[in-house]
């Protein structure tokens, strides 16, 4: 197996042409290690690459920033990143970037060390679609309903997984057309972005229902869920949708088969009642995060 290395530039926000074109100081760069079959440009156009080194390197430059009110924990030794070693990747179809491993080489000038193992994603979303029927109250709670899907998720070991509504977004970014397109692809019901609400969003907005960024450490982090913040970037924001349906169609979603069966996505819905969400999806950390801040919000007289 070939080891390829080469340098990225450390501040992603400069111009990629510029900086190939560009003579940059070690100190501007960063070297990168890899194993894989991934070209330096490949990497710097993943988009889940950009937006982890970018996050990184903000929070990395808080180290330095002067606040004699609250001096960060490591400023007197602050910690650098001083190389990357890609070791797996993995490809979907047309050629496209899907997944990466990496290890992070965080360290201060002591030696000491960050954990910098890896898995690269990127950014996911989630939705909490609740069905009502139309023949009570908008006020009724106890009639609402709430769309799972059952598929298999080979990475838990599962043929028939129960959570909400997810799916990866495509390279346009769009956290809303994201959620609308995977709530059509996997429910078979089109939702105008415009009837969409980031709960995430809302739940982190300065002096509403949550703390601003200063009150969380000042980290530039995404407005979303971090599911597992230890190993993997993937964040998901998680948006509620609000539908008010004849009561027939809503028993007829039960037992649907959706998704994209031809790509491997054998969905079947599943309708619960919404007081109970919370142990129907027990075992997914998003469904319990969707539960919990639909509740928190609708509490904050948010919803």
């Amino acid at each position: 197996m070939s080891l390829s290395s080469f340098t990225i530039p450390r501040n992603l926000d400069l111009d990629l042409d510029l900086y190939h074109h560009s003579a940059s100081s070690s100190s501007e760069t960063v070297p990168v290690s890899s194993t894989a079959d991934l070209s330096r440009d490949a990497l710097l156009r993943f988009p889940a690459f950009r937006i982890w080194l970018s996050t990184l390197q903000r929070s990395l430059s808080r180290q330095h920033q002067q606040q004699p009110q609250s001096p960060h924990e490591f400023s007197p030794d602050p910690y650098v990143l001083r190389g990357i070693n890609i070791q797996a990747v993995d490809y979907f179809g047309g050629g496209r970037l899907g997944f990466v491993k990496l290890k992070a080489e965080v360290s201060n000038g002591s030696g000491e060390t960050l954990p910098g193992s890896v898995f690269l994603r990127g950014g996911s979303v989630g939705m909490l679609l609740i069905l009502q029927p139309d023949d009570v109250p908008p006020s009724n709670e106890e009639e609402k309903r709430v769309i799972l899907t059952i598929q298999p998720r080979i990475p838990a070991g599962s043929l028939a997984f129960t959570e909400i509504p997810a799916g990866m977004l495509d390279d346009s970014g769009s956290f809303a057309g994201g959620a609308a397109k995977e709530i059509q692809e996997e429910t078979g019901l089109t939702i105008p972005e415009e009837e969409l609400i980031d709960l995430t969003a809302l739940a982190l907005e300065p002096g509403a229902a949550g703390p601003d960024e200063e009150e969380m450490g000042g980290e530039s982090l995404q407005k979303a869920v971090y599911p597992s913040a230890g190993g993997s970037d993937e964040f998901i924001p998680l948006f509620l949708c609000q539908k008010r349906m004849p009561r027939k169609e809503i028993e007829n979603l039960q037992g649907r088969l959706t998704g994209l069966r031809l790509h491997g996505e054998k969905i079947t819905l599943k309708v619960v009642p919404l007081k109970d969400l919370w142990k129907e999806g027990a075992r997914d950390g998003k469904t319990l995060a969707a539960w919990a801040l639909y509740r928190g919000l609708k509490e904050e007289g948010k919803l």
